[in-house]
């Protein structure tokens, strides 16, 4: 194992001395060996020898999505094809897909940052994990496969795709930690309930992500299973899953700051925020050899901290997500995230986790529709039951939202179950 907790308790000062001294080498690296980013930093006039440390990282340009797909498929990449030893790549379903590359000592690096967070979610070489995320190009299958190989844990590859041979599988081989998206655990975890399974497992651990989720949708997790959920964050640009994650706490998403530099920014100014302000997530990763990405823009919304957290790591910790630049819905002039959605309802306790956004276009007004699952029982009361659980989970969106909401109940398991990223919103103007 090539690392140790020493790096996530040290003081500010011999964090903001190792991020300099690695932000110099990488933006050398950046300069001399990627033409995009010569060119972009000599159009601003800068050079090299003008970033000294973290203080004048504002001066670097930002990087983006587009920039990785105009750039499509290896523009960006800081090493000869022959030092390539992976690449992930995304689905590129709304255009060209990002690829990103691996050198052997960038995977080391991934293998060590999911090796931490799996230790700080208690997982060890005794434990048996079943990874339930995608295994192919994306980067969650693999990230978490060879970052609990490296903890010397023992790895069940499952993927997704059979929930039941999952399950099976999870009570013969005595599965004591399991690694997928939040809402696929909620499904498993319905599955076994239906069966009346759900106390025969050997099930302690979750790591949890790939999607935002509420920190009441973790306890929902723990009470129905009786484990611990842990939240994992990453994406492939930067790493893929391992970059920051949460402790016993749940506190915030420690950011593994040896790694990789976090900023938040205001994402129309583009000027910092305050430190608790909220923006977007902006990651420059300092150790990367094969996409040194310089101050990547990540369109997830959050906002940091630096105080030592109660488990005395000194690293920053990022909030959970209050959703995506780019995923945020406009309606008659109201933000409006999924996971605002999503905290309401879990938060009454009498509807499920499982919901779906409807947005459409009707007499040029915008209309939001929420479905919304509810126990059987119901539908099989008076109607009047019904009405009066609708307008009260409307009352609810509209507080927390700002705007009027079309509720409509519907039966359990109505709404499409995903064993991926949970799909939470339909947006019709699109079609218009």
């Amino acid at each position: 194992m090539i690392w140790n907790e020493t790096k996530e308790c040290m003081s500010r000062d011999q964090i903001n001395n190792l991020q300099s001294a690695r932000l110099r080498k990488m933006v050398k690296r950046a300069y001399h060996n990627v033409t995009f980013y010569r060119k972009k930093m000599q159009q601003i006039g800068l050079e090299p020898g003008d970033i000294n440390g973290v203080e004048d990282l504002h001066k670097l340009p930002f990087t983006t999505k587009q920039d990785l797909r105009d750039n499509y498929p290896f523009g960006l990449f800081a090493v000869p094809q022959s030092q390539i030893v992976r690449v992930h790549a995304s689905s590129g379903t709304t255009g060209k897909a990002t690829v990103v590359g691996y050198t052997r000592r960038d995977i080391e690096i991934w293998q060590e940052c999911v090796a931490r967070v799996l230790a700080m979610a208690g997982v060890g070489s005794h434990d048996i994990i079943q990874v339930a995320y995608g295994y192919g190009l994306f980067t969650g299958g693999l990230g978490l496969h060879y970052g609990a190989e490296n903890l010397g844990a023992t790895v069940i590859p499952m993927s997704t795709g059979n929930t039941q041979k999952l399950i099976t599988l999870m009570q013969d081989f005595k599965v004591t930690a399991i690694a997928c998206t939040p809402s696929y655990l909620l499904h498993i975890a319905e599955v076994l309930e239906e069966a009346g399974q759900i106390d025969n497992t050997h099930l302690k651990v979750a790591i949890c992500g790939a999607e935002p989720w509420t920190d009441n949708m973790r306890k929902q997790i723990e009470t129905k299973l009786n484990i611990k959920a842990y939240d994992i964050y990453g994406l492939s640009e930067v790493m893929g899953p391992g970059v920051a994650a949460d402790c016993k706490f749940h506190k915030g998403l420690h950011v593994y700051e040896d790694h990789f530099i976090p900023e938040i920014i205001h994402p129309e100014t583009l000027e910092p925020c305050k430190e608790g302000e909220v923006g977007e997530l902006v990651f420059t990763p300092i150790t990367k050899e094969a996409l040194p990405l310089i101050r990547y823009r990540t369109r997830d919304l959050t906002s940091i901290t630096y105080d030592e957290c109660e488990c005395g790591r000194t690293i920053a910790r990022i909030s959970r997500f209050k959703g995506r630049s780019d995923d945020m819905l406009i309606i008659r002039g109201v933000n409006v995230f999924p996971s605002q959605v999503e905290a309401a309802l879990l938060e009454m306790g009498e509807t499920s986790p499982h919901y779906l956004m409807i947005v459409d276009r009707i007499n040029n007004l915008d209309v939001l529709e929420v479905q919304v699952e509810v126990e059987e029982r119901y539908f099989s009361d008076e109607i009047k039951q019904l009405d009066s659980l609708t307008k009260k989970i409307a009352r609810a969106l509209h507080t927390a939202l700002g705007l009027s909401v079309k509720v409509r109940l519907v039966e359990p398991r109505t709404i499409e179950r995903s064993q991926g990223k949970a799909k939470r919103v339909i947006d019709r103007r699109k079609f218009d």
